[in-house]
């Protein structure tokens, strides 16, 4: 699976942490970190998080065939 997080739009709820955090994490900084390729065993933790993103920044696509 790909996923891509529109730091534009971010605003760093941190809701994507919670639901996922095998794949979003913030670093020392505050700022959002994530992996941009996870297993795809991790598709739904990954499909909850873009559902709860406030402003939809996160993007999830499954794996090419």
């Amino acid at each position: 699976m790909q996923i891509t997080v529109d730091m534009n739009l971010c605003e760093s709820h941190g809701q994507c942490v919670f639901a996922a955090p095998e794949i979003f994490s913030f670093d020392d900084d505050d700022y959002l970190v994530y992996e941009a390729a996870p297993s795809d065993a991790l598709l739904d933790k990954a499909q909850k998080a873009a559902a709860v993103c406030p402003v939809r920044a996160i993007t999830v696509l499954p794996a090419a065939s």
